[in-house]
């Protein structure tokens, strides 16, 4: 950009800046690399449990709702969600805080003679004869259980000698406390260590054990450690194969805990996790509040998991969903009628002023950064997070001087936001911004539909970026985007980076080619995308490594 540009691309992250946006990278690698009958693995990068997982983790292990892990520094961004391998670094003060939050859930793990028994029955009952014996069989079930492995031959004693001196001069559960802070301490616990097995046909390739296999099959699918029937499977050698990958995936997308992990997915991929902390002119924008932003939040997650779950849907038909979800206060916000109580209901939406996700007010209102809405912005989100297609930050002096135009210079955004679009050097990437932009301007700052902006009409044409589509409104920029390839394809790419934990590269072009061809041949469907994710040569092998 150059000086004089208007706008504001807070929307995007800094990492985007090295990235052009006139044309998206390649999607797909050429026949001769990923269809020569060749197993390309990709990368495994060595994987550390997130915030998210840590809590879901103590949580099936110890029983400890506290979400404890929020307690910790938050995650680079990396590739979106939090997660990327390559970005999990451990500072100075993470490591202490780490061993703070490990004390406080070994405390609350053996507080009390209930809590004990928890971990095993014959803790309710220890006398000075068979506390040692009920450590072991304590450390012999929960050991595994947070290593998500067999112990080793000695670790079972190595772990028991710490119970004895944390035993020294204290209580049975002080001991017992020692050994549970320790484990939440250990590598094993911390991160998803993977060793692998030769395979016999491709001496260059390693393929996951049985319980690497489980590991990664409950951290994409659940964000936890493996349940007793993944444990078992992956005893009984039904992990080996793809096909018996895939029951245990089927049944897993069955299970509850599937749907936390969706939210998860998509409370990062989309701008609604901080709807409730959002805040706006209480005089211009009278009916909104901090509950309206978390019922907003809600809205769109339930439509989400409605179409995934219950309906077997696609990305496009979440992104073209003639209905949503709302309870009594949210449907008086949005001015529907019909709707009362605390409990959400589908309710049928007017499809001429809305359709689908990206109309939702939570969704325009979470691109919004201020009392005015930004068409850069807005177009800025779809293109980086459905399109695929980064936008580049200006630096140095040109940074200083890009800011949103004065709100008085133009009755419409459309007026106040042309001058960078004349600008031949502005016009690089508002060319794809604007257009997008533009198309949702009859949404305003919380989200509300609108056809005027200060009495004027406003003028909501646009378009779908890299393709001939133009629109007369949002209706048909949302109705355009869900038939475009790259929407499917960057969506596929998302729950790629987030489902392997890394930022994909070069070297990762046949795995996003196979995730993005399978989700294609399933007709988008998304449910089928997160089972697919678990049949790609990425999650069956590991590069061998080097002696």
């Amino acid at each position: 950009m150059a000086s004089g540009c208007t706008g504001d691309l807070g929307g995007l992250h800094a990492e985007d800046s090295t990235t052009t946006t006139t044309d998206p990278p390649p999607t797909t690698a050429g026949p001769s690399a990923c269809e020569d009958g060749a197993v390309y693995p990709g990368r495994a990068p060595l994987r550390r449990l997130t915030r998210f997982e840590y809590n879901k983790t103590v949580r099936d292990l110890l029983g400890d709702t506290t979400e404890p892990a929020f307690s910790l520094p938050s995650e680079d961004v990396g590739n979106g969600f939090g997660n990327d391998a390559d970005t999990l670094s451990v500072s100075s003060l993470l490591a202490e805080q780490l061993g703070t939050v490990a004390e406080g859930v070994a405390k609350r793990a053996t507080a009390t003679p209930e809590a004990l028994a928890k971990l095993d029955p014959c803790a309710s009952s220890v006398t000075a004869e068979n506390e040692e014996a009920c450590a072991r069989t304590i450390i012999e079930r929960i050991a595994p259980l947070a290593y998500r492995r067999p112990l080793a031959a000695g670790e079972a004693d190595e772990l028991l000698a710490l119970y004895s001196a944390g035993r020294t001069d204290a209580t049975f559960d002080a001991g017992v406390a020692t050994v549970i802070e320790a484990l939440l301490q250990s590598p094993d616990f911390l991160y998803r260590i993977e060793f692998g097995t030769p395979d016999p046909e491709r001496p260059e390739l390693r393929r996951p054990t049985g319980d690497e296999m489980a590991t990664r099959l409950s951290y994409l699918l659940w964000g936890t450690m493996p349940d007793e029937e993944l444990r078992m499977a992956a005893q009984a050698g039904e992990l080996s194969t793809k096909e018996g990958v895939r029951a245990q995936a089927e049944r897993m997308l069955d299970d509850p805990r599937s749907r936390t992990t969706v939210r998860y997915f998509f409370d990062n991929l989309l701008p609604i996790s901080n709807l409730a902390d959002l805040e706006r002119n209480a005089e211009s924008f009278p009916t909104f509040s901090r509950t309206i932003g978390s019922l907003l939040r809600e809205e769109t997650q339930r439509l989400i998991e409605h179409e995934i779950f219950e309906e077997n849907g696609t990305w496009g038909s979440v992104l073209t969903a003639p209905y949503t979800f709302m309870n009594g206060p949210l449907a008086a916000f949005y001015g529907v009628s019909g709707v009362t109580g605390d409990e959400f209901q589908q309710v049928q939406l007017d499809t001429t002023q809305r359709l689908g996700l990206l109309t939702q007010a939570g969704v325009m209102a979470g691109t919004t950064h201020s009392n005015n809405t930004n068409p850069v912005v807005r177009g800025a989100f779809v293109l980086d997070k459905l399109m695929c297609q980064k936008i580049p930050l200006p630096t140095g002096d040109i940074l200083e001087k890009v800011k949103p135009p004065d709100p008085y210079t133009g009755a419409t955004a459309r007026e106040r936001f042309s001058q960078h679009s004349k600008d031949p050097v502005c016009a690089g990437c508002h060319q794809f911004m604007d257009p997008v932009g533009f198309a949702l301007e009859n949404y305003d700052a919380v989200g509300l539909y609108r056809t005027t902006e200060n009495d004027v009409p406003i003028d909501a044409s646009g378009a779908v970026p890299g393709t001939d589509i133009k629109v007369s409104g949002p209706i048909e920029l949302v109705q355009g985007l869900a038939q475009t390839e790259a929407v499917q394809s960057c969506f596929a790419t998302h729950w790629t980076e987030y489902g392997y934990g890394l930022t994909l590269r070069a070297e990762d072009a046949c795995t996003k080619k196979a995730v993005t061809d399978a989700f294609k041949a399933s007709g988008y469907n998304v449910r089928q995308l997160l089972i697919e994710l678990t049949q790609t040569d990425a999650f069956h092998y590991m590069a061998a490594q080097e002696e």
